[in-house]
């Protein structure tokens, strides 16, 4: 808003409430407090009676019989809405803050807003100013109207949904009903000053909830001005905030978490949702959504009903793709490849070439028998079959997470909501940096507008730093590449002379060594360059000076995802699809500038690999992430509390103890939100390579749920309610990534697994009939003459051994066309790229007849969205009339004439529904 005619029509309304304020009282609770505590701050000198303060200071907030619980005004009748805090410092520009709070708050009155001011000397800490913010029943109903903010009208009698056989089966997660429905379910419509009469209005106190009240107070003060200065209007909380004018603005929570609230406090939902939501033993339970979006609004309860979705549908991914981990386990023994490597007639006898140039020794081959069995486990038939099921398990998650998503929005009365209010109102400081005006063609008003000119040089800059931090990632993941192969012949030639490790290298070998630290060593710069890069994206985001909330949102997340997109998948991309790859063979091998040896692949493929690196970044970024989601604010309250000298919060004023909490920040939402979208690439993009990845994500969001409720209600502050009807640009992100994740497995069991190979060989070169694998280990190597090694590539030590085995299909040397690929070569790709086809068009086959098969928007749904906007329609009709008919009178002729045009009007209404 911000208008000088509603800030002036306002002001007369504010004014006349402030008149019937007791300021004699005021004057003498803050007179009795000053001299007590100035008293008490001269005695603080002494040690030994520092004691005493904290005994006084608790008698002195009994004295002014203020509950330290208290959400009130002193007078114990007008509701806190708001809290503003500062410290009076004596900075350069001290008085240029006292200036600019000082017309804030007078601006603030002017609109009709109450203040209540703490003195710094009634503080805990005897150095912060509180400002507690009460909005009237008039500022209320004028932004309420200003907001869209849908109000009940008439007690809704559609039924809620009935139990189904399986409700009693899941008996034990359900919560009472009382938590579960808090509130009963309304019509709604959009609220009017001049339709008051209309609404459910028992008591004026308690209509608008709290999570309205800090909304809409929230909104007048991101409007406010506080002055001119060089030029420009200033105005808006956040630029108070970010000048430090003002050092923090939130709403209170309604108790403590730990007990439940005293009359006359309202109900205290804090401590209802620590009870049923945010305790760790109720992990099983399911999450009180309504109360949740009562609570923060219905942008974070949106969150929590897609966390919860996501986690319910991967227990079916979770469970099918352990059956597929137990098969691999059980088959483990049995399987043919394994056994003939491990059999020291077999694979004891093939001599493998050496796996770096001169350092390296020659091997054989049964020395891989524990990593070829360990291969197996995820890398058998089975993984073709789940690397399909992900596929259209991907499917039926988004589209089931559209109707459930519909569905919410009819629940939670967002059918009509529109992106206005909060996304795609202007940002108060576009609306500062802009010099420029422009007619709106829709409002035709002139509104703030940035020329084009203006913003290309901060798109450079942005363009040119998101490149610049994703070559960084991919040099990192170059540099931990040129560490695997330097220190692979480090490994190598230790763990060969080293009598003492030969146990463990059955179990350890040099390729796993090397994956293994270098996978710990990528995950580590990931965290690095993770940190850095989300501080430097956010403030460019902010010198693009985007135009709406949306804009800003949608600029950091193309960034940030981007980023993050290369940051935690490019070093699995490429194990998955270059790693082996591009080796060459032996005597003319492929080198990485010219120095260092290509890396080559275990005998047994390098899905192990993959799977090691993707076990060991995903394990590693949920654990880390809990950790510090959990420790960061834990933390930073305990140092905030032991500043102010007292261990607990029970010995200050409620919105002290809310300020000592930890600020959620309007990007704390993004942040959970991208943390979840990148567990869903490592659970779909790579899940072929790893069948427990769904599993191990589903116990990770069963402890974050917990987690994020757990901090929500006791570490942080209060945030400001906001509405939101989906999950926005992220639902987009999961729709690409599930497109993605088909073609990133048809290349994984193709090109890393080692199953088309095998399948090839069953079927076309196999000559045994009963068992038909027997050999294929023998067929899969090629053979090399050790004479035809270079110089500078031989081992140095010479062997009596005349040829050696590697991984591929090539002639022999005896052939004319020796090293040349061999025709088993062609057929194998030829069957490789014939899978990727195949299975590409029969999963998106699959995924496009769900996605028509399954509608949007549920048929039940579509009936209660008709029927609430029929009896909407139907009590507004009623109310005009019944008006109407005060205004006219009973046997009236034009009464008579305007009932029929009103019932046309129903008619007509009813109908086009």
């Amino acid at each position: 808003m911000g208008d000088p005619d509603l800030l002036e029509v306002l002001a007369e309304e504010g004014e006349k409430v402030n008149k019937h304020i007791d300021y004699s009282f005021q004057m003498s609770e803050q007179s009795l407090s000053s001299r007590e505590t100035s008293f008490l701050i001269n005695e603080e000198t002494m040690p030994a009676k520092r004691f005493n303060l904290f005994l006084r200071r608790r008698l002195m907030f009994q004295k002014n019989q203020q509950s330290k619980d208290s959400i009130f005004f002193r007078d114990g009748i007008r509701q806190i809405d708001f809290v503003l805090s500062y410290i009076d410092d004596i900075k350069k520009d001290a008085e240029l803050k006292a200036e600019r709070r000082k017309e804030f708050e007078n601006n603030l009155r002017k609109t009709g807003l109450e203040l209540e001011i703490e003195d710094k000397r009634d503080s805990e800490d005897g150095r912060t100013y509180f400002v507690k913010i009460h909005a009237p029943w008039e500022v209320l109903v004028t932004y309420a109207e200003v907001l869209g903010i849908k109000m009940p009208i008439k007690e809704s009698d559609i039924p809620r949904p009935k139990h189904t056989p399986m409700s009693y089966v899941l008996g034990p997660v359900r919560l009472p009903v009382s938590v579960k429905y808090p509130h009963p379910e309304y019509f709604t419509a959009q609220f009017s000053r001049h339709r008051q009469e209309l609404f459910l209005i028992e008591d004026q106190a308690t209509f608008f909830p709290s999570s309205s009240r800090n909304r809409i107070v929230y909104y007048i003060l991101s409007r406010c001005p506080f002055g001119i200065e060089d030029g420009k209007k200033r105005f808006g909380i956040e630029r108070l905030l970010n000048s430090n004018t003002y050092s923090s603005a939130y709403p209170l929570h309604d108790g403590q978490y730990w007990k439940p609230s005293e009359p006359p406090n309202p109900t205290n939902e804090r401590y209802t949702l620590h009870q049923n939501w945010a305790r760790f033993s109720y992990f099983y339970k399911e999450q009180p959504l309504d109360l949740i979006k009562n609570y923060y609004g219905e942008k974070i309860g949106i969150y929590f009903v897609f966390l919860g979705f996501y986690t319910e549908m991967l227990f079916f991914a979770a469970v099918v793709g352990l059956a597929c981990f137990i098969y691999g386990l059980l088959s483990m023994e049995h399987n043919t490849s394994s056994t003939e490597i491990c059999d020291p007639e077999i694979g004891g006898q093939m001599i493998m070439c050496p796996l770096c140039d001169q350092v390296c020794d020659y091997w054989r081959l049964n020395s891989t028998c524990l990593a070829s069995k360990f291969s197996h486990l995820f890398d058998n038939e089975s993984t073709v079959f789940f690397a399909i099921f992900m596929g259209i398990w991907v499917t039926l998650f988004l589209e089931f997470w559209k109707q459930r998503q519909a569905r919410l929005e009819c629940e939670w009365d967002l059918v009509d909501f529109e992106e206005e209010q909060q996304q795609l109102q202007l940002r108060p400081e576009f609306e500062a940096m802009c010099k420029h005006r422009k007619l709106n063609a829709v409002t035709k008003e002139m509104e703030p507008y940035m020329p084009l000119y203006a913003r290309i040089p901060w798109y450079f800059l942005s363009g040119a730093t998101v490149t610049l931090w994703m070559s960084l990632v991919v040099t990192s993941m170059v540099a931990v590449i040129v560490y695997r192969l330097s220190v692979f012949a480090t490994f190598a030639s230790f763990m060969e002379s080293d009598a003492s490790l030969k146990q463990v290298k059955s179990f350890l070998t040099p390729q796993i060594t090397t994956s293994l630290t270098g996978s710990c060593l990528n995950f580590i710069v990931i965290l690095i360059l993770n940190f850095f890069y989300e501080k430097i994206s956010a403030w460019i985001t902010k010198m693009e000076i985007p135009r709406t909330y949306q804009e800003y949102e949608s600029s950091l997340t193309l960034k940030m995802f981007l980023f993050q997109f290369v940051n935690f998948y490019s070093s699995c991309f490429y194990v998955a699809f270059f790693k082996g790859k591009f080796v060459g063979y032996p005597g003319k091998y492929t080198y990485l500038f010219n120095k260092w040896r290509s890396e080559e692949c275990d005998p047994g493929g390098c899905l192990i690999e993959l799977t090691t690196q993707l076990t060991i970044i995903m394990t590693g970024k949920q654990i880390f992430g809990n950790i510090k989601e959990a420790i960061y604010p834990l933390a930073l309250n305990w140092w905030r509390r032991r500043k102010a000298r007292t261990n607990s919060e029970k010995l200050y004023s409620r919105w002290e103890q809310d300020h000592d909490l930890e600020s959620f920040g309007p990007l704390g939402l993004f942040y959970e939100y991208l943390e979840t979208v990148i567990q869903f690439g490592f659970v779909t993009l790579f899940v072929a390579s790893f069948p427990l990845a769904p599993l191990l994500a589903l116990i990770n969001n069963i402890v974050e749920i917990r987690v994020d409720a757990w901090k929500l209600t006791t570490q942080y502050r209060r945030t400001v309610a906001s509405k939101a009807h989906s999950i926005g640009v992220w639902q987009d992100i999961l729709y690409g990534m599930a497109v993605l994740s088909v073609a990133t497995n048809a290349f994984i069991v193709a090109f890393t697994s080692d199953i088309i190979p095998r399948l090839v060989y069953y079927y076309a070169y196999s000559t045994n009939a009963t068992q038909p694998m027997t050999g294929y280990v023998n067929n899969s190597l090629s053979v090399f003459l050790i004479a035809d090694f270079p110089n500078h590539t031989a081992p140095s030590e010479k062997r009596d051994f005349i040829t050696c085995r590697y991984r591929d299909y090539r002639y022999p040397p005896d052939d004319e066309n020796k090293y040349f690929h061999n025709m088993q070569f062609w057929h194998v790709l030829a069957a490789k790229m014939t899978f990727i086809i195949v299975m590409e068009h029969v999963v998106f086959l699959v995924k496009f007849l769900l996605a028509w098969m399954i509608p949007d928007v549920p048929k039940d749904v579509v009936e209660r969205i008709k029927r609430e906007k029929l009896m909407t329609i139907k009590i507004l009709h009623d109310f005009e009339l019944n008006k109407l008919k005060e205004n006219l009178g009973i046997n009236s002729n034009e009464f008579a004439k305007h009932f029929m045009i009103e019932q046309n009007k129903a008619q007509l209404a009813k109908s086009t529904i």
